[in-house]
């Protein structure tokens, strides 16, 4: 007898392996600098470690509440306040979650029904339009402006039916590194005033905003707040991005919603580095240092490429710069984004991603993106073998 794996159709016959992992590993393959995936090469402040590990001593390693441990949701609320201020109550409005792309695919598990429409602003995080899809949604790709990477508000205004169940922003943005404008903000709110439409902001790069922009979040409008999901991350404000912890604050009965869906999803979060970073919050000047420590690390990296024939598009926010690749004087300037960045893996030796990679359509315009969340060696090792170009 011969047992056979029964076929069954694939419900995600398009999707396939993620830029990031391909580009990761090809960077690993040959030995280049990877500033591909976002994450940083260095390690967190020790006594966030410390906290963690007595909080494991102390013998909490069990089950936390479904919501997240009380003193974490409660040092996010004072949070949110002192920074935005708005008032999230800890028990029915602050969720934590493993990271910001579950929190991101239950919001939208829990509202979305098949047909909805949900509106993403491209380019835009690659997790978007596969939880979109995996809910039985509609996708609706408004583009943001070529080159600035603005919101074009009357693209979004006309891309809203009556079956437009939410809006997905993100900003700061991955991976343009545009930041929103407090009038941004306000036509946002103006124009979702009259419908139903919820919102879904990412703001998992709220603290690395770069002077004399600054973060705008959700929490600060009236109109927005009362119908958005804003989403936080742990991971990127800290330096523990495989830590997966994040958290999402939203009205209560909107929470309710989001909580019946995480219940099932992953239930809770690890105990014992919630209880580490909420006793590590005590503390703010962690996540109010943060922009000029990236700062420094942004102008580091735009000092050395401007001395290559990259062109540098805005830095405002993030931890990552994009280029135009249009200017090089390499005869490989006139591949697709995606080779080029495969070409400057093996043959250069310092991995980016290709934008056109954050579009549905693939739409290419010479540009890619860098990550800098590394050690200054590692930034400069990469200088160093960009100057090439």
């Amino acid at each position: 007898m011969n047992p056979r794996t029964p076929a069954f159709p694939s419900k995600t016959p398009n999707m396939g392996t993620t830029i990031f992992t391909v580009m990761s590993a090809l960077a690993t393959e040959t030995g280049a600098v990877n500033l591909g995936q976002g994450f940083p090469d260095f390690g967190c402040d020790p006594k966030l470690l410390e906290m963690v590990t007595q909080a494991m001593n102390e013998g909490l390693n069990q089950y936390p509440p479904m919501t997240g441990v009380a003193p974490l949701r409660e040092a996010m609320s004072a949070k949110i306040q002192a920074l935005y201020g708005r008032h999230y109550d800890p028990v029915s409005e602050i969720t934590v979650t493993a990271g910001a792309t579950q929190a991101i695919l239950t919001v939208i598990l829990a509202i979305v029904h098949p047909g909805d429409e949900v509106i993403v602003l491209e380019p835009c995080y690659d997790s978007y339009v596969p939880n979109i899809e995996l809910a039985g949604g509609v996708v609706v790709r408004v583009p943001l402006t070529p080159g600035t990477f603005r919101p074009d508000f009357d693209k979004i205004q006309a891309a809203i039916t009556p079956r437009t169940r939410a809006i997905l922003i993100n900003s700061p943005h991955n991976p343009s590194g545009m930041v929103w404008t407090r009038e941004e903000m306000l036509r946002l709110q103006d124009i979702l005033d009259p419908t139903d439409v919820l919102l879904i902001s990412d703001e998992v790069y709220e603290h690395m905003v770069y002077a004399p922009n600054r973060h705008w979040s959700a929490a600060q409008f009236d109109g927005l707040a009362a119908r958005a999901f804003i989403v936080s991350s742990f991971g990127k404000t800290y330096h523990v991005t495989g830590w997966k912890i994040g958290t999402v604050a939203a009205p209560a009965s909107m929470s309710a919603e989001f909580r019946k869906i995480h219940q099932f999803n992953v239930f809770t979060v690890n105990t014992p580095m919630q209880h580490g970073l909420a006793r590590y919050m005590a503390d703010p000047r962690p996540y109010l240092e943060l922009p000029a420590f990236y700062q420094h690390k942004r102008d580091l990296f735009r000092e050395g490429l401007a001395s290559t024939r990259f062109r540098l598009l805005p830095g405002e926010g993030t931890y990552f710069q994009c280029v135009d690749i249009s200017g090089l004087s390499v005869p490989e300037k006139d591949l697709g984004e995606a080779e080029f960045c495969k070409w400057l893996t093996t043959e250069i030796g310092v991995a980016a991603i290709p934008l056109s990679a954050f579009y549905g359509d693939g739409f290419d315009q010479q540009v890619i993106r860098f990550c800098f969340a590394k050690k200054d060696e590692t930034l400069k090792l990469a200088l160093q073998r960009l100057a090439r170009l």
